[in-house]
């Protein structure tokens, strides 16, 4: 896969679709890779006529890593934010959606559709109000705007998010790890295919097996802290908010609150759908990010 430099670090993407398709950026969740997204994702939205993006983030994959300031203190983290204190970490969300604006401009690309899941929504929403030249319309997908007083993730989901993940794991290990996520954030409303999951799981452990950056990327996004809530009425771009009616960590009044932030943003529930990306539930996403697309296009010729 091709790297380009951009925003002071090196970044690995892949390009899918046509020249001519309208280009979308794709922005990861916390410490997942460019291959962690579904073939029957990419397959839709390139179907649907887009050129698709994928990269890896800051910290995750193949893109530079941060190893060098070590791993991160969570639960130290989570206290200093509690107590409004500022937190220490080697970047914060800002950067990330930085790096993704620079990724285009590497790319000879002056705009795209933004479409961000989970963490990557959240950097998908700071994207669209930084770099609002760039933004064609905005998707923001199982993601919160950050404000205080939200719904909270459930005690199961909690305890998986805070989880340390091992310095050092066997591939069979970290297999079982991604069973035990799917079991406790993946969709109860659709079929799980476990086969599906191992395989994922094993080719995202060969490619790049970093838990350091998974720590760094959650650091990052408690230092950010709901610095982005102000700046969302900020956002032009048409927008739609996609959502897991059954999502037990970024529940769903969090994404209410990201549509009910954004001037004219609409929103799209699945029933069945928690915090994973259900092949069953692909149609109704792309469907979605289709038709937001569709009126960016029609705002700009009006």
């Amino acid at each position: 896969m091709p790297t380009t430099a951009a925003n002071g670090i090196t970044i690995e993407y892949e390009i899918r679709g046509s020249e001519s398709g309208s280009p979308l950026l794709l922005i990861n969740g916390l410490g997942t890779q460019l291959i962690s997204w579904t073939e029957a994702l990419l397959d839709g939205l390139v179907e649907s006529g887009f050129r698709v993006i994928i990269y890896d983030n800051r910290d995750s994959g193949l893109s530079t890593d941060f190893d060098e300031f070590g791993p991160a203190d969570i639960p130290a983290a989570f206290k200093a934010a509690r107590s409004k204190q500022p937190v220490n970490a080697p970047y914060n969300l800002d950067d990330m959606a930085d790096d993704a604006a620079e990724l285009l401009n590497a790319l000879n690309i002056p705009a795209a559709h933004i479409v961000g899941s989970s963490n990557g929504g959240a950097i998908a929403q700071i994207f669209a109000y930084r770099h609002k030249s760039k933004t064609l319309s905005l998707a923001s997908i199982m993601a919160t705007s950050g404000r205080r007083g939200l719904p909270r993730p459930t005690e199961a989901a909690t305890a998986w998010l805070n989880k340390p993940r091992k310095r050092k794991a066997n591939r069979e290990d970290f297999i079982a790890e991604a069973l035990d996520s799917a079991e406790t954030i993946g969709s109860p409303g659709f079929p799980r295919n476990e086969a599906a999951i191992r395989i994922r799981a094993g080719n995202l452990y060969d490619r790049a097996y970093k838990p350091g950056g998974h720590g760094r990327q959650l650091l990052a996004s408690i230092a950010s802290a709901d610095n982005r809530v102000s700046h969302l009425e900020e956002i032009k771009a048409p927008t739609v908010v996609i959502h897991g009616a059954e999502d037990p960590l970024v529940p769903v009044g969090c994404g209410e609150d990201v549509k009910n932030s954004i001037a004219g943003a609409t929103m799209t529930v699945i029933p069945g759908m928690a915090h994973d990306y259900p092949d069953e539930a692909v149609p109704t996403i792309v469907a979605a990010i289709r038709k937001n697309a569709d009126r960016a296009s029609k705002q700009k010729q009006d």
